[in-house]
């Protein structure tokens, strides 16, 4: 996977990416970070690259020059073929996991950062195939949720993580908030770690796993839980049919003493 970032400041998209998972990814060569400094591009002298809005307005508008110019040098690197260039703006469709799934299978994404108040629309219209979105709040700059979406895209990249299930059994990855987790001690602060977890029954342990992150999902997140359940109705058909075979067997036990 080969990040490519049209940004006003490469030295903050290096940096937060230099390090963890992503730092080991780069040294590895499991992906690669291109930080494009979109002032390098800009026909005037003084490094310009935003002006006043035509037809009024409050602050500056991102010229279409220098970020068109930025956006050709990477185009030339990559080649003809076609490429994907996501511009991180409000008003964009909200990014999920299955849109970073999605995006995963790219060779190349191409990510362009706005400020100000935001970029020369001639140039969007040109260049961009998606406008994306972290959350509905406005940020600075695109740099930090273009950071954000290429933490959650290179994930769903083979190799990325050490262990390919992380990636698939996380939160979100099956519309389910992920179950509670534990570690050593077995009791901390007078808290036991769940009997099921020390079972060794992997069957029961994933089980509970899989209960635990309905009851959060639906608590949480309702709406996710709904779409779960829509596509899970055998799930319910089984469990109670669990449920009645348990009880019978209590009942008869109850019966015999």
């Amino acid at each position: 996977m080969n990040f490519h970032v049209l940004t006003l400041f490469p030295e903050m998209i290096i940096q937060g990416l230099n390090t963890s998972i992503m730092g080991r990814s780069l040294e590895m060569g499991t992906i690669t970070l291109n930080a494009v400094n979109i002032r390098d591009y800009t026909a005037n002298k003084h490094k310009k690259v935003d002006d006043y809005p035509y037809g009024g307005g409050a602050g500056m508008l991102m010229q279409a020059q220098p970020v068109y110019d930025a956006y050709l040098a990477v185009k030339d690197s990559i080649g003809e073929k076609p490429v994907r260039v996501i511009y991180l703006t409000p008003q964009g469709k909200t990014f999920c996991q299955d849109m970073a799934k999605e995006l995963a299978k790219e060779e190349d994404l191409v990510f362009l950062c706005g400020h100000y108040e935001g970029i020369d629309e001639r140039v969007l219209e040109e260049i961009v195939t998606d406008y994306v979105s972290i959350g509905d709040y406005v940020l600075t700059g695109g740099e930090l949720p273009a950071m954000v979406m290429m933490d959650a895209v290179a994930r769903m990249v083979p190799g990325v993580l050490g262990n390919q299930d992380s990636g698939e059994n996380e939160s979100f990855s099956n519309y389910l908030l992920e179950y509670p987790q534990y570690s050593r001690p077995e009791v901390w602060n007078g808290k036991k770690v769940p009997e099921i977890l020390l079972s060794g029954n992997h069957a029961k342990v994933e089980e509970w796993r899989l209960e635990k992150s309905l009851e959060k999902t639906k608590a949480v997140r309702p709406e996710l839980y709904e779409k779960w359940a829509e596509e899970n109705s055998e799930y319910f058909v089984k469990k109670a049919k669990r449920e009645e075979r348990q009880r019978k067997k209590l009942l008869k036990e109850k019966l015999l003493r």
